[in-house]
Formats: C-alpha cells, structure tokens, sequence
C-alpha cells in the first residue's frame, strides 16, 4: 500500500512547462515560518546559499557547508506545502567530479525531500549537468554573476555590459540549457542579454537583476523585505522591516528596564482555593 501526500507540490516539469507562460515567482527562504509565507505565493523557494550572507554573517558564500544547506532545507520543507524548494548545491560540494555532484545531489534530496537543486557554472558544468539529470537529479543552473566564484571574479559587477563580452555567456546559457536543466538562474547580466537569452533557450530563465522579460524573478527574501543593510541595485524593496524590528526590540527593552513588562496579565496567579 503506498502513501501519498494530499497536497501537490509544483514539479520541476512544471515549471519547465512555464516557458514562455505566465512569470515564475522565487524567492528565497531558510526557515519553516517564512517558508509558510512565500509559500503562499510563489512558485518555487529557493534555499540559496545566500544563507551564509544572511544568517551566518559571512562576506561571501564561499564558506557555507553542505550541512547548512540539508539543515535549512528540512525547515523549508516543513513549512511549505505548494511551492517547488530548490536547494543550492554549495561551493566544493560539486566541482571536482561528476560523481562528488551526484552524491552531494542525492544527500540533498534524500534528507530533504526538496524538488531540485541549483549549481553553478555554464559550459564548463554541462557534463555534470546531464550526468545528475540523466540520473534523476532535476537541476536549476546558474550563469552571468556567480558569487561562488567571486575570488576569481575579484568583485560582484555586473556581467555583459559590452555586447563583445556577450557570446561566453550565451555559451554558458545554451550549454545548460542542453544538457537537460529545467531552468536557469540569470543573475547581474545586461538587460538586451538576458532579453536575448530568454528568447533564444528551451528552457524559463529566472532573472535577479537581469530582465522583465526573463520566464521569472528571485530575489532574496530579507533584501526586498528591507532588513539586509544594503540594498542592491537589481531589489526593489517592498517592505521596510528592518527599523520596524529595531523599534519593536527598543520597546521591549526599555520596558524590562522600567519594569512595565511583564504586566499583571502576562504572569499567573495563584489556583482559588476550592
């Protein structure tokens, strides 16, 4: 007897089935509550590895570990229900061989229970790529800026500004796109390229700081919520719950100093005596 779950969860062929449909809506997401939230909403979460910047505190994502992703992934997948949830692969979990991907790929799934992963990488992943693909692994790629590998990059700039520097990009994108990925991630790419990409592969691109006219956006959850310190050219902020937060944490402690908190009906009385 096999046991299914009451609530479908959106696939990774379904949002490969959204080329050129209605816009795919991302975000990002480490926890079960705000998993709950977003859920509502978008169609697919990524567990980025943009954890590292925002939960551990770390300048780059470079030191995030494959222990991090499977743990905030778990939280995701407890509190989402709809959404597809998208677990990055991080730096050194995937690189050295076709085979590393794999196992890092299938350790991610099996102890999550998410729908896919994402890495890195264009032409020079395509191998690895199909080699997860073919083997059951749905994979999200990920070109123009790639912050993992910002120690080569030396800076985050945008990508692709003079149409010279275009053609490695599209390589990458239609490489990815051929080796049997269901999306891809365009992050900080010119807007005529990203455009360009978009009409030119199979596959639904999902700008961050690309175009309106990729399949879709992502952005990091805390950034358009306005509690990341910097706000990046390619956010638009939608909420502003950073000083809200800090207000609602003075508060709080200028009433513990006057002892205002907690009040008579936040502590408990005695039983009456029967």
């Amino acid at each position: 007897m096999s046991i299914q779950s009451v609530t479908k969860r959106k696939t990774a062929p379904d949002i490969r089935a959204r080329k050129g449909g209605e816009p795919i809506v991302m975000l990002t997401s480490y926890h079960a509550r705000t998993a709950a939230l977003v859920d509502r909403y978008c169609d697919i979460i990524l567990v980025g590895d943009s954890l590292g910047n925002v939960m551990h505190g770390f300048e780059t994502t470079v030191p995030v570990t494959l222990e991090m992703m499977v743990l905030q992934g778990q939280a995701v997948m407890r509190g989402s229900q709809h959404a597809l949830v998208v677990v990055d692969m991080p730096f050194g979990s995937y690189e050295s061989s076709k085979e590393q991907a794999f196992h890092s790929a299938a350790r991610i799934l099996k102890e999550t229970h998410c729908g896919a992963v994402k890495l890195e990488g264009g032409a020079r992943m395509a191998e690895t790529i199909a080699f997860l693909s073919e083997r059951g692994v749905p994979v999200m790629g990920h070109i123009g800026l790639t912050p993992q590998s910002i120690n080569t990059l030396g800076s985050f700039r945008a990508q692709g500004r003079e149409e010279g520097s275009w053609e490695p990009i599209e390589n990458d994108a239609k490489a990815i796109a051929q080796a049997g990925a269901f999306s891809v991630v365009i992050e900080a790419v010119a807007e005529p390229l990203a455009r360009k990409i978009t009409e030119t592969i199979a596959i639904p691109t999902i700008g961050i700081g690309a175009s309106a006219t990729c399949d879709g956006q992502v952005l990091v959850l805390e950034d358009m919520l306005g509690v990341s310190p910097r706000t990046p050219k390619f956010v638009r902020r939608y909420g502003n719950l950073g000083p809200m937060i800090e207000a609602a944490i003075e508060s709080y402690a200028a009433d513990v100093r006057s002892r205002s908190f907690p009040g008579p009906e936040h502590v408990y009385g005695m039983k009456a005596n029967s």
